[in-house]
């Protein structure tokens, strides 16, 4: 038998390929899905294989609904230039470190495209049918969630300073000094404001802030260390409550959404 490899796409998860050895499954309005595509999402995913079926069925539905979702070379180029730009590299770089890692160029700037892609199909088709949280339903998905909001009591950082933006973009370039103050500082997380607490701990442990204004200089900071760990007051962590309870909310209405187009699907089961 001819050994054809398929790649499965699932919603938010990565990527699974698997190898026909044992012939197909079932067809999704034309779309074949193979008996090995779905033991190998069972495995992968510690599912069960109904669960694998209609996690393949899903993506198969996707696949034909983000037909007509289109994003331009350019849009691509743009995003990938603001990825480089907040991890400090060049694109020539970003290339030469994902080629390290076994990535070819085109293969990330295919994987980038079919990310905005998915974006794109849920703002337009999707996102709309999300109502606004209102406060009790945030604080009722708080208080059911408290440990999804403990974050380190305090952080361990160096701070760097310029004169100018333009001199700090340099040094996180290439950590040449010139016109670059420094020093260590430590923050509890308690005193700092909403944005600089979301961005510190977004920042990875070794990595930099990207800069920004704080009044007569700019700032940049490095993350050493984040230490101890204690629960965000709700007033604090509002935000990233309302950020949580959306992610859910996408995912039970990208569910829904594919629940209703499941019913009109042509699904026919061969083993």
């Amino acid at each position: 038998m001819k050994k054809i490899i398929f790649t499965c796409s699932i919603l938010m998860l990565t990527l699974v390929h698997a190898q026909i050895v044992d012939g197909i499954a079932m067809i999704v309005n034309g779309e074949a899905v193979t008996t090995t595509e779905i033991r190998a999402v069972q495995r992968q995913l510690r599912v069960s294989k109904q669960k694998a079926v209609d996690l393949l069925i899903q993506d198969r539905l996707q696949k034909a609904a983000m037909k007509e979702v289109s994003i331009s070379d350019d849009s691509v180029d743009k995003k990938i230039a603001q990825i480089a730009a907040q991890n400090h590299v060049t694109i020539p770089k970003m290339q030469k470190l994902l080629k390290q890692r076994g990535t070819s160029w085109a293969q990330y700037r295919k994987s980038i495209k079919s990310s905005m892609k998915k974006q794109k199909f849920y703002k337009e088709k999707v996102a709309g049918s999300i109502s606004r949280p209102s406060e009790d339903t945030l604080r009722i998905y708080y208080n059911h969630h408290k440990k999804e909001f403990v974050i380190p009591t305090s952080i361990s950082l160096i701070e760097y300073s310029a004169a100018s933006e333009d001199t700090l973009k340099k040094f996180l370039k290439t950590k040449s000094k010139k016109g670059i103050k420094s020093r260590s500082v430590k923050k509890s997380t308690k005193n700092l404001n909403p944005t600089m607490l979301g961005t510190l701990l977004r920042t990875s442990n070794g990595t930099y802030t990207q800069p920004f204004n704080a009044g007569d200089k700019f700032i940049s900071y490095k993350v050493l260390s984040k230490n101890g760990r204690t629960t965000m007051p709700f007033e604090s962590a509002k935000g990233a409550v309302a950020a949580r309870w959306r992610q859910n909310q996408q995912g039970k209405a990208l569910k829904d959404y594919f629940e209703k187009l499941k019913t009109t699907a042509d699904v026919q089961v061969l083993r």
